[in-house]
């Protein structure tokens, strides 16, 4: 069971959360979907829950910030919330919401690269972000669907550093700081969400898609295999994208 205590790595995908339309439904929705449990959403955090997964932390849920869609964001790591949302604009990123200090949690930046995608940042405090993962009701991957894959590379790279791995046979790319791959990025695909999009690994894709079609959300992508796994990608009732992966199993 892979599990981290302490804050991630800088520019490692470090925790995911959810604006929500309907907050209480949301959370029904995901907890029934990934076995999650809810924690927190008092009011002076805004009403913001962390979902727990056998007693460690997974993901966030806070009320939609209005005008917003439904969505899922996905936050980077960093030990300088200023440094590094001086480097967004920079590189030509914008810079939502500058760093805001949330007690003793950690320091939050909402940002957007230059193609318009959004994305968090995450200075780790109390609260070091995903602390389960890779595994069942868990996040398993990032990933950046953009129109222009060479540009989106050279403002991550500017930002955060990343190297750049082709994955053969694919318009594809890996990312990575160190000797480990941290995420992907890709061009568009017609049908399918841009911008950042998280994954969650699940037991059984099949049975996954199942379930979110009977719960009244819907298939983007069907359920395939892949060299990764079997994979879907799917649409909640409410319309946020999200993508599931079944690990590989070995022969």
């Amino acid at each position: 069971m892979p599990t981290r205590d302490t804050a991630w790595p800088a520019g490692t995908p470090c925790w995911i959360d959810y604006g929500a339309a309907d907050p209480d439904a949301a959370k029904s929705f995901y907890a029934e979907l990934m076995g999650w449990v809810w924690t927190g959403g008092e009011p002076e955090y805004g009403g913001y829950a962390n979902a727990e997964k056998d007693g460690r932390q997974v993901a966030g849920l806070g009320p939609l910030t209005e005008g917003d869609p439904p969505s899922w964001t996905t936050y980077f790591a960093t030990e300088d919330a200023a440094a590094t949302a001086a480097r967004i604009r920079e590189a030509g990123g914008a810079v939502v919401v500058e760093p805001m200090e949330i007690g003793p949690v950690g320091t939050m930046v909402m940002a957007r690269d230059p193609q318009g995608n959004a994305f968090g940042l995450w200075q780790a405090g109390e609260h070091t972000g995903v602390q389960r993962f890779n595994e069942p009701g868990s996040l398993v991957w990032n990933e950046a669907a953009v129109q222009d894959p060479a540009a989106a590379q050279e403002f991550y790279t500017a930002v955060f550093g990343f190297r750049w791995d082709p994955v053969e046979g694919m318009e594809y790319s890996t990312f990575r700081t160190a000797d480990r791959p941290l995420g992907g990025l890709g061009p568009v695909q017609p049908g399918l969400p841009t911008g950042w999009t998280v994954c969650f690994a699940v037991a059984s894709a099949d049975g996954t898609v199942a379930a979110v079609e009977a719960a009244g959300g819907k298939v983007l992508h069907p359920a395939e295999d892949s060299q990764f796994g079997r994979f879907a990608v799917l649409e909640d009732p409410w319309g946020a994208a999200f993508s599931i992966m079944e690990a590989a199993t070995e022969e």
